[in-house]
């Protein structure tokens, strides 16, 4: 029996076990919305498509499964760009179906035409223009599958409003082999072997784990390895939560905003071992200046991100977990008594501190400490960006992976709030804050009256501090205090607003409402909550390493 195009998306979905799809509707999907009418999973209609395909992505970091986004053509498409970036900066995985005109219309400036493959090409994993009917069955199929393994990301699929109506015989594929597409996943044994002869011989050696270590579910097996080892760890803004951060080999985040001992251990290490993680910008500094001492393991499923930043001494290209695995059955701990004790001496003399205010005004690093501490460090944090995520990342502990979710690679204001949704959705026995600012949650505030309609408790905590704070922190820092654009002197009553979209809203302004706030949000069970905390305006995130300079150069408070 054939059935159309738009039911073959459908009947697809399903065989993939998807639960929850997120989108927007419009002209040339209305095929595709008319069958999705009697789908046996779920559909969240957000407010805007970048909200959807944040949405999706917090729900595939939340769940370790893979984020499905339905929009139409033309600005449907487009609006889902910065999404798709973020995923895929990010190494998350999506499968995003978009709408196009009928094939004969494609490159004739039709009404909402747009070349969103060609738009899309250097942000997604792969892009699809489907062309007969006959492949969109084992399109839909391979996506998936380039989705969600090797390095993960986002797949988009453009189906012409012609194929949506055509009729087909529905196959779906058991199987998926694509020429040139073989990701590795164990590591080669020779350079296994070569690693742990370096690792067991290492004076001054630091684990240094980022967000791969999530992705490949690999957080026991790095435990263990650490638990073998007695090695000092460190991770990325998005390996937070893979090793416990109440642990005292913790040496929590590194990078530009990350703690003191993790950078000046890192730079005084014999031995950097990179597992899951790219040496980014916000890590290194100064690349020149970076570990200048150290030999570098790299275990990485991604071989162009091997050697691509920092040269690599012994380079293993495989899964994380998969590797860890094999390196634990054979690893003997390396005697590292007195290195130790000087990082517990860096632990000790350099604390991640702030100062509390002597006129009373609330701190926002405050605000995050008693969030921890309300909820037992057991919460699934979303962050907007900017200063509010750099205090999220640095005053609440994380001790289990995908708890931490946040824009790493693209740093895309907005993103909290949808990708808050999303987590909630995948993880609904879980509390999720969205820790914001003021200025990033009105980007895609909208989206609040989705929490609202599908009854999801999340609780939006604003650093509200009157400016966009990271910039500003710059601009102060750096350009003479010229805060060119940056206050928001205008800004909504966001308890009124938080009503008006059926939340809870609470405003807080002293210092002793701060606990009661977080334990009222907490009993709330049934719509979602914005709690505004008034924070000091120009509290500035530190430690900091200027951009492109060396930890040398790290400034622990306000230049004189």
């Amino acid at each position: 029996m054939k059935i159309s195009g738009a039911e073959i998306i459908i009947e697809s979905l399903k065989q993939e076990k998807i639960e929850c799809m997120f989108g927007y509707p419009g002209g040339v999907v209305i095929p595709i919305f008319h069958h999705l009418f009697d789908a046996p999973f779920k559909f969240i209609l957000s407010r805007h498509e970048q909200g959807a395909v944040h949405a999706a992505d917090g729900y595939a970091r939340a769940s370790g499964k893979v984020g499905v986004v339905l929009a139409t053509s033309g600005p449907g498409a487009t609006n889902l760009v910065t999404g798709i970036a973020t995923a895929y900066m990010d190494s998350i995985p999506l499968v995003v179906f978009t709408g196009q005109v009928s094939r004969e219309m494609i490159g004739n400036d039709a009404f909402q035409e747009v070349d969103i493959t060609g738009i899309t090409r250097p942000i997604t994993k792969h892009n699809y223009l489907v062309q007969d009917i006959q492949d969109l069955a084992r399109i839909i199929k391979e996506a998936f599958h380039i989705a969600s393994t090797g390095r993960p990301g986002p797949v988009v699929i453009d189906v012409p409003v012609d194929i949506s109506k055509s009729m087909y015989k529905f196959s779906y594929p058991d199987t998926v082999s694509i020429r040139g597409y073989k990701p590795v996943t164990s590591g080669h044994p020779i350079q296994i072997e070569r690693a742990c002869k370096l690792i067991e011989s290492a004076e001054r050696p630091v684990v240094y784990a980022g967000g791969g270590v999530v992705i490949s579910n690999a957080s026991d097996e790095l435990r263990e390895f650490i638990r073998k080892t007695g090695i000092p760890i460190t991770t990325t803004l998005l390996g937070l939560g893979i090793y416990p951060e109440t642990d005292p080999l913790s040496l929590e985040m590194l990078g530009m905003h990350g703690t003191y001992y993790a950078n000046h251990a890192v730079n005084q290490s014999d031995l950097l071992i990179a597992i899951g993680a790219r040496f980014d910008d916000r890590v290194t500094g100064k690349i020149s200046e970076f570990i200048p001492e150290a030999k570098v393991i790299h275990i990485d499923i991604d071989p162009a991100s091997v050697s691509k930043n920092v040269m690599v001494d012994v380079p293993i290209v495989g899964d994380c977990k998969q590797v860890l695995s094999e390196i634990n059955k054979v690893i003997r701990p390396p005697k590292i008594d007195r290195w130790l004790e000087t990082v517990a001496g860096l632990k000790r003399d350099n604390p991640l501190t702030y100062e509390m205010s002597e006129r009373g005004d609330i701190k926002p690093q405050y605000v995050v400490e008693q969030i921890y501490k309300q909820t037992g460090g057991d919460a699934i944090i979303c962050t907007e960006v900017g200063q509010n995520q750099m205090w999220a990342a640095q005053f609440y502990k994380y001790t289990r992976p995908r708890t931490f979710i946040s824009s790493g690679g693209l740093g895309t204001m907005g993103y909290g709030l949808p990708a808050a949704i999303g987590a909630q959705l995948a993880v609904p026995g879980k509390r999720v804050f969205d820790i914001a600012g003021d200025g990033s949650i009105q980007m895609n505030i909208q989206e609040l009256i989705v929490a609202t309609q599908h009854r999801l408790p999340i609780i939006i905590a604003i650093l509200n501090n009157g400016f966009l704070g990271m910039v500003r922190q710059w601009q102060q820092l750096f350009f003479d205090r010229r805060y060119s654009h940056t206050c928001l002197a205008f800004a909504p009553d966001f308890e009124k607003l938080a009503v008006a979209y059926g939340a809870v809203g609470i405003t807080v302004k002293k210092l002793e409402e701060v606990i009661p706030a977080i334990d009222r949000a907490l009993s709330i069970t049934d719509r979602p909550i914005i709690i505004d905390f008034h924070v000091s305006k120009e509290e500035n995130v530190y430690p900091m390493v200027p951009a492109g300079k060396s930890i040398k150069e790290t400034i622990m408070r306000e230049l004189a």
